[in-house]
């Protein structure tokens, strides 16, 4: 595949020498429809309550969410996807407003489907949220409980699509959700409901933010490594997505990002089907504190490592620096 022309036959900055030669060559090219920006939505009373460790991130009210909804659409992303913070005085160990068809996030995706229509919007399928206890299932005696877990997640996907959710992510990385949850979409007649499997979700350092914004990090009792991978797999990563695909997932999705873009492009090499990755907050966090120390150039580095993504194959990626970087590239 390589050519057998040496130098100076060949001067390989050649094609690098104009602003011009290099776009026409770019191997790999970002705009704003790669996009998925994922958005905290609060339920009390303030507009915007900023996240300590995640600059430039608030938490949203539902108000918020949908002047962000508007913003996404005109800026030419895609899609949201919603994320809640409650009050912890609602949550307990069954993490019942999961599933509270008048909960906040059936009146985020109002919101959003009233300030934009043609807008797509995810959903996470996990309790961690809404748990007391900061886990994605359910406990007993200090262990998840896989299958009690799925009964709740289904019950939570439903009540999502109900609400008017066009993307079902499960998060969870429980064994088997996403076949029972594609069972009881069919079995309700949501068949074109899209499901992005979390499906290759690691135990990693990165997500302390994350859970910071959406109010889990006091909460966490223990870890998540009997559920979530392993950093040191790669090859467990494929037979992940194989199960997801084979229960019926639409989309899968590798989680963190950078430090995981081996994962995705053996998935993408390995499966042909539309994958994504998530910038996640841990990745998004440093990236702002070395910017904001001068350190990087702020600007540059958003886009380099969001190229990154592309170029690794990704259909597109999750993003905290979804409508910065959309306005750039605008």
């Amino acid at each position: 595949m390589f050519s057998h022309a040496a130098y100076p036959a060949v001067r390989h900055r050649r094609l690098r020498q104009a602003d011009w030669s290099r776009r026409l060559v770019a191997e790999s090219v970002l705009t704003p429809n790669d996009f998925i920006w994922p958005v905290v939505v609060h339920d009390g009373s303030e507009d915007r309550i900023p996240v300590a460790s995640m600059p430039g991130v608030d938490r949203l009210s539902v108000p918020e969410v949908a002047k962000a909804a508007r913003e996404a659409a005109s800026l030419g992303i895609p899609a949201i996807a919603l994320f809640p913070h409650i009050d912890g005085a609602a949550k307990d160990a069954y993490g019942t407003q999961a599933t509270n068809e008048a909960g906040l996030i059936p009146d985020a995706i109002k919101a959003v489907k009233d300030a934009a229509p043609g807008l797509g919007v995810m959903c996470d399928v996990a309790l961690d949220c809404y748990t007391d206890h900061g886990h994605d299932g359910l406990m007993e005696d200090a262990r998840i409980l896989n299958d009690a877990t799925i009964e709740r997640l289904v019950d939570q996907a439903l009540m999502q699509v109900r609400a008017g959710a066009d993307i079902i992510a499960p998060s969870d990385m429980m064994d088997g959700r996403v076949g029972a949850i594609r069972g009881a979409l069919e079995a309700t007649g949501h068949h074109d409901t899209l499901i992005l499997a979390y499906a290759a979700k690691y135990a990693s350092a990165f997500y302390g933010p994350y859970r910071d914004a959406v109010g889990s990090a006091k909460a966490l009792k223990g870890d998540k490594r009997t559920y979530q991978m392993d950093p040191a797999n790669g090859d467990e990563s494929l037979r992940e997505v194989a199960s997801d695909l084979a229960e019926g997932a639409d989309m899968v999705m590798v989680k963190p990002g950078m430090p995981y873009l081996d994962i995705v492009r053996r998935v993408v090499e390995t499966f042909r089907v539309p994958t994504f990755a998530y910038q996640v907050s841990g990745e998004y966090a440093q990236l702002m504190a070395a910017a904001r120390n001068g350190w990087l150039d702020e600007e540059r580095a958003i886009l380099e490592s969001l190229m990154a993504f592309k170029r690794a194959g990704c259909a597109g990626v999750v993003s905290y620096f979804a409508p910065r970087a959309a306005k750039l590239l605008g």
